[in-house]
């Protein structure tokens, strides 16, 4: 084992450094937690809980200088900026050629990567990326010495990461896993879950409260504000009560609730009473069952529009009955929505907030804190957070006008990658040179949303503002922990009195007192798993034969029989080509331009989760049947499989819609519709299908369709939709551009590059394709 050596500065005051043959002098902190759970991993497998700020990804670098003699480290995380901040890190410390340490994110060609990993001493990668390799055979992990799960709460289910956690134990040599988060989730069930998923079987955990940690911990000075909701407000908001009630009262009389006031059922709750009503809905067709889906969807709608008048204020009240009121005046309105604004109250109170010039007195309150805290310190850096995008852009907009007046307050909106309808998301080009301009000064106050709440890399900040309070005592601690950590920090939460805002302030401290105990507990948690080994080793045999039997069941004569698969690579979150992988089939994972499975040079299979195919009947950029036509056109025997449950009494979709959707696809594009139970009954299927196309030809198999009498424009689309990353879409802009197949074949890198949808690494790869010597070894 590698050791590790401490040196320190004479002086006592000043940092003290690790001291190792592989990291540049002076670079990282030594820290004794830091390195009392180094020494940890030494022994096995660690699943490592330390909340935001304490330095898990020095804990993942302590870990990778011991065991980097033994092989490759590979470090996945769950999004690319955080990949990217991660191996900016690894490269700024360690002495090793940059040329060592490779990112892998969706910007390096697949072939690239390949080469990439042989010689790559250590790999930082999103997990989609790996899964993806993994599939399609383009790597193995049989050299990996440490692999590293950041972020790892997420390893449940069918994410990235409990699929390579599988391959990892199945692969490698001397495997050694450390996973790492600032909160595993709230019980020991899940923290076993995890550990399981990820192959470990003990958790080291550490708070600010520790002994050993609370020498590096500033303190953190934390306060709450109230403001008083005004009247006019408060008169609008009585009125929607109102207009609950109603509703919460038709659902009593339907039998579905039985609390006597509306204020007293929880969105939790109405959550769950959608599931109810869809469940039975599945078993029988009821107009009833319908009346009441359609309620629960209006009661959600009315008590957000509550919360928004109570905790937020007019201009996001204002933005959100904008949208459902163009929702209800679109087609593909809901009826809930529609049947809102047929109501004469909501109206009313809608026209009332819209004539409302005020706003919400947190705003008041959020502009003399700032106000105050730049006064005296002109330096400080600020963090105010939201839950709601709308509230982000009111402040910047308030903020900006006050700047008109030559504040000193220079603020910024941070919001995530999604764009909606008039609320345009930020690039990660564009988060990035936000964050370096809020450490720089450019900015002196970040209002973000949740989006800044983990993971990014964003400076250490004097304050941190709740614009309102948050139940998740997870979200509260990540929140609070962009404070205090280079020197004394502040939290400030602001309430409205009398709402919701009082009760998620107290909650979430309670949360957090029971979060401090469940993690200090959590030490306990791999002694107890195996003193419970032995006693339960009957009952877990019993529950490994039921699954064993289950799986046998979903991959009956799944064998492999050199089976071939191309398979869409963004089909692969889905979790079909896992299971199509243990089952030994050989998978190519491409960019398909229509479809999401290849089994044969004739049939090409679509498959829609049930909620994608009601999502693709209701939103119009998801034309279904304009899929099914294109798949269709290039493919002798296309399928459609709808996977999941009843398709039926989902998003407010009318069944007599679902069901000539499904006639006009079976019937007049004669494309055959099969359902399936789950990801594990669709694998099987396709399993099924393609063994019954290939296994009596035994011909190679091409990726592209072989439908007969296509036309020259056809053809030759055909031809150069088959060049690497090239679409439909993109080959008929080339072939507009260059007129001919030839001219394409001939065009320069720079000419490519001048076409729409055509970047620099595709025209790269695409001239190293046609001018590169065939090798027919390869």
């Amino acid at each position: 084992m590698i050791c590790i050596q401490m040196s320190s500065s004479t002086n006592k005051h000043a940092p003290k450094y690790i001291s190792h043959h592989l990291l540049k002098p002076d670079t990282v902190e030594r820290r004794k937690y830091q390195i009392a759970i180094a020494k940890e991993s030494a022994k096995e497998s660690l699943m490592v809980v330390l909340p935001t700020g304490l330095g898990k990804t020095t804990v993942a670098l302590l870990v990778l200088l011991q065991r980097l003699a033994k092989g490759k480290t590979l470090l996945l995380a769950p999004t690319r900026p955080l990949v990217e901040q991660h191996s900016a890190f690894l490269k700024e410390v360690l002495k090793l050629d940059e040329a060592l340490i490779q990112t892998f994110t969706g910007t390096v060609m697949a072939e690239k990567r390949a080469i990439l990993w042989e010689a790559a001493k250590v790999v930082v990668s999103t997990p989609q990326i790996i899964e993806n390799d993994l599939l399609s055979g383009r790597i193995r992990l049989h050299d990996v010495a440490l692999l590293i799960f950041d972020e790892c709460h997420r390893a449940v289910g069918n994410y990235s990461y409990v699929y390579i956690a599988e391959k990892y134990a199945e692969q490698a040599k001397e495997p050694r896993v450390l996973g790492i988060t600032a909160s595993p989730g709230s019980d020991k069930d899940k923290i076993r879950e995890i550990c399981a998923s990820i192959g470990v079987k003990r958790v080291e955990s550490r708070t600010e409260y520790d002994s050993d940690v609370a020498p590096y911990i500033y303190k953190k000075e934390f306060e709450w504000r109230a403001v008083e909701v005004p009247r006019e407000l408060k008169q609008q908001k009585l009125v929607l009560d109102d207009v609950l009630e109603l509703r919460i009262n038709e659902l009593r009389k339907l039998g579905f609730i039985r609390k006597k006031k509306g204020k007293e059922v929880t969105k939790t709750e109405l959550l769950q009473l959608r599931r109810i009503i869809e469940a039975q809905l599945a078993v029988q067709k009821h107009a009833d069952l319908y009346k009441a889906l359609s309620l629960q969807a209006e009661v959600l709608k009315i008590k957000h529009a509550i919360d928004l008048i109570e905790t937020q204020g007019a201009f996001a009240l204002k933005r959100y009955l904008g949208r459902l009121k163009a929702e209800s005046q679109s087609k593909e309105g809901s009826k809930a929505t529609k049947r809102l604004f047929k109501d004469a109250k909501f109206v009313a109170a809608m026209s009332a907030v819209a004539a409302y010039e005020g706003e919400h007195p947190k705003l008041d309150a959020l502009i003399q804190i700032l106000r105050e805290e730049i006064q005296v310190n002109p330096d400080t850096r600020i963090i105010t957070f939201t839950n709601y995008r709308d509230t982000a852009e009111m402040i910047l907009l308030a903020l900006r006008d006050l700047n008109a007046e030559k504040e000193a307050i220079r603020a910024v909106k941070f919001i995530g990658q999604a764009s909606k309808v008039e609320d345009k998301g930020l690039k990660q080009k564009e988060q990035v040179e936000i964050i370096t301009k809020f450490k720089s000064g450019v900015y002196n106050v970040l209002i973000a949303t949740s989006v800044a709440e983990e993971g990014l890399d964003i400076p250490a900040t004097d304050l941190v503002i709740f614009y309102e309070p948050i139940p998740s005592a997870i979200r509260t601690i990540q929140r609070k922990g962009r404070t205090a950590r280079k020197k004394v920090g502040k939290v400030i939460v602001l309430l409205a009195k009398g709402t919701k805002d009082e009760a998620y302030y107290w909650m979430s401290r309670s949360k957090e007192r029971a979060m401090r105990k469940r993690i200090s507990e959590m030490r306990t948690v791999a002694m107890e798993a195996e003193r419970d080994e032995q006693t339960t080793e009957h009952k877990d045999k019993n529950v490994a034969a039921a699954v064993h039997q289950k799986q046998e069941e979903e991959q009956e004569l799944m064998t492999g029989d050199g089976l071939t698969i191309y398979v869409d690579q963004r089909e692969t979150r889905a979790g079909v080509a896992t299971f199509l992988a243990k089952a030994g089939v050989d998978l190519k994972l491409q960019n398909l331009g229509v479809g999401d499975y290849i089994v044969s040079d004739k049939i090409c299979i679509e498959r829609k989760s049930t909620s994608d195919f009601l999502d693709s009947l209701v939103n119009k950029r998801r034309n279904l049947l304009e899929q099914i036509h294109r798949l269709k056109t290039e493919y002798e025997k296309p399928l459609l499989i709808i996977e999941g449950d009843s398709i039926y009494g989902h998003r407010d979709v009318h069944p007599n819609v679902v069901r000539a959707v499904m006639a006009a696809i079976a019937l007049d594009l004669s494309v055959p519709i099969i359902q399936t139970r789950d990801v594990a009954d669709t694998a099987s299927l396709i399993y099924v299908i393609a063994k019954r196309e290939q296994k009596p030809n035994k011909t190679e198999m091409s990726p592209h369709g072989k439908k007969p009498a296509a036309s020259l424009r056809e053809q030759q689309e055909y031809i150069i939709s088959a060049l690497p990353n090239i679409g439909i879409v993109t080959a008929r802009n080339l072939l507009r551009q260059f007129k001919t197949v030839g001219g394409i074949l001939t065009a320069s890198k720079e000419d490519l590059m001048k076409v729409e949808h055509v970047g620099e690494k595709t025209a790269e790869y695409i001239k190293e394709l046609l001018d590169a010597g065939y090798r027919e070894s390869e």
